[in-house]
């Protein structure tokens, strides 16, 4: 029993460890990557945008109107990608628009995790990053109140609607440049990185 005891202790130590790891580099990355901003016409392109900034409650608002992929899901839901931007801290942000092209009122809650403690019951914290060359897969990052880092409260998304989405992953090896963009429910995106 006492060795059950010692090793939920030190999970417990571990658990607040990487806690503590993940909010420091969380805090150190808040820099702006100072990219120019090209404009790629009708033409998508993956490099036609540059890192969201922040808009409020932590959702960075989509700059460009460049779509570099469409995912369409049940009930005429599309989610459309307009960027995928690795920054120096170490993150990769993907940031894009849900439109709501269906008749019924859209919430997110197939979008989100499995995991118990997450918050946000409508969320995009069941996203992924699949780098399948590498063969590893990127979750959804959290912060220190088990929250993820990306688009929460999507719920009540009317007919015709839409609204803007993002989420940030751990960045893969500076050599990874293509990646799968997954979302539960959608078809997998396949996107580049941009710097």
């Amino acid at each position: 029993m006492s060795t059950r005891r010692t090793t939920k202790a030190a999970r417990r130590a571990v658990a607040m460890v990487s806690a503590v790891g993940l909010a420091l580099v969380v805090a150190g990355c808040g820099g702006d990557n100072g990219g120019s901003r090209t404009m790629g016409g009708k033409k998508p392109s993956a490099r036609s945008t540059t890192a969201p900034k922040d808009s409020g409650r932590g959702t960075p608002a989509a700059e460009s109107d460049a779509v570099i992929a469409e995912m369409k899901g049940p009930d005429g839901v599309i989610v459309r990608l307009h960027s995928v931007v690795r920054d120096s801290g170490g993150f990769v942000t993907v940031s894009g628009t849900v439109t709501n092209g269906g008749t019924r009122v859209f919430n997110a809650i197939d979008w989100r995790s499995n995991e118990t403690e997450m918050q946000s019951r409508s969320s995009l914290s069941g996203a992924t990053l699949v780098d399948k060359a590498g063969k590893k897969r990127y979750l959804v990052l959290r912060d220190t109140n088990n929250e993820c880092l990306c688009t929460t409260g999507l719920s009540g998304l009317r007919p015709g609607a839409s609204s803007p989405i993002f989420a940030q992953f751990p960045a893969p090896p500076a050599k990874v440049t293509e990646v799968d963009f997954n979302l539960p429910t959608l078809p997998p995106a396949s996107v580049e990185i941009t710097d």
